[in-house]
């Protein structure tokens, strides 16, 4: 549990749930200068806890909760069902229920799995949303909990996101990359490749603008809604792995060979398409994502800064 520095009943706190995850441990980072955040890990804010929901929410009181917790194994997710749409789903009804209470308002993330990938053009938000595996239908299932419940709520939409922390793609290429000298890629799936710190910074930016709102409460009718969120621009798996490489530029690298999906026999089906347009970001909020590389430039730039290691992420 990772807490900023507040009063347990402040109204202006802000709850951010799934503290140690990919973009929940960047929102407190990008956060610390809003001052009342409280962020909680997994121990202090289970979804699988109904009663432990309803009673962090009761005792915080926060004026916006941002659920950074989710249940994100794509290929555990066919296996397991039922805990995914536990988590992606109706825990979010219990949790809408207990915001409405408080009045707080809801910034929930979810993911462009929510589309077939059949599209030739980048997603927009407008697009029939028709998942074709299960992570996809319980994050829908998800989207759809906290958009009928008719509350203040932005629910963010993003894709191929990547950190120093959890289980992402970046971290796996560069752990391959000390095994073996050759790694077949797949080159025809495409999307933005997201740095969690990217997500945790334009959210920072719309909790901001909400907090700094003449009137909050009509600022979340007027914006409530779905929008996009990821680095601007595209590339496939296999141009994301070698620019990864290329980028590190040290010592011995491995040869990146593109390789179809075809030839990789998968328990899950994946969208092919995977770009969603930040045209409504833009619009609304004025905030404009930057593209994939420079983001990736800077990820790898700030861990060799620090010393940091990508190969021993918590």
């Amino acid at each position: 549990m990772i807490v900023g520095k507040q009063k347990q009943h402040d109204r202006s706190a802000i709850l951010v749930t799934g503290a140690m995850g990919q973009i929940g441990f960047e929102l407190v980072r990008t956060m610390q200068n809003i001052g009342k955040v409280i962020a909680l890990d997994r121990a202090a804010f289970d979804l699988c806890q109904p009663d432990q929901i309803c009673a962090v929410i009761r005792t915080i009181k926060p004026v916006i909760i941002i659920n950074a917790a989710a249940y994100t194994d794509v290929n555990a997710a066919e296996n397991n069902p039922d805990l995914a749409m536990q988590i992606n789903a109706q825990a979010l009804s219990v949790l809408v229920d207990e915001a409405k209470r408080v009045r707080a308002s809801i910034i929930h993330y979810s993911t462009d799995y929510v589309f077939n990938g059949k599209k030739d053009l980048p997603y927009t938000e407008e697009d029939k949303a028709d998942p074709i595996n299960f992570y996809g239908v319980s994050k829908l299932a998800g989207e759809q909990v906290i958009s009928s419940a008719g509350g203040h709520h932005i629910i963010l939409r993003t894709s191929w996101v990547y950190g120093m922390r959890g289980k992402n793609f970046l971290l796996k290429i560069l752990r391959l990359g000390k095994e073996q000298d050759t790694i077949k890629v797949v080159s025809d799936q495409i999307g933005s490749p997201t740095w969690s710190n990217t997500v945790a910074t334009m959210t920072t930016h719309i909790v901001v603008q909400a907090l700094h709102a003449r009137d909050i409460r009509q600022w979340w009718q007027e914006n409530s809604g779905i929008y996009h969120l990821t680095a601007a621009g595209s590339t496939s798996w296999y141009g994301f792995a070698k620019a990864i490489f290329d980028m590190i530029a040290i010592g011995s690298v491995p040869t990146i060979i593109p390789t179809l999906t075809s030839e990789f026999p998968a328990q899950v089906e994946r969208p092919t398409n995977s770009c969603l347009s930040n045209d409504k970001l833009e619009r609304v909020f004025c905030l404009r994502p930057p593209r994939w590389d420079q983001a990736l430039k800077v990820f790898l730039r700030f861990c060799r800064k620090y010393k940091i290691s990508y190969y021993n992420n918590p």
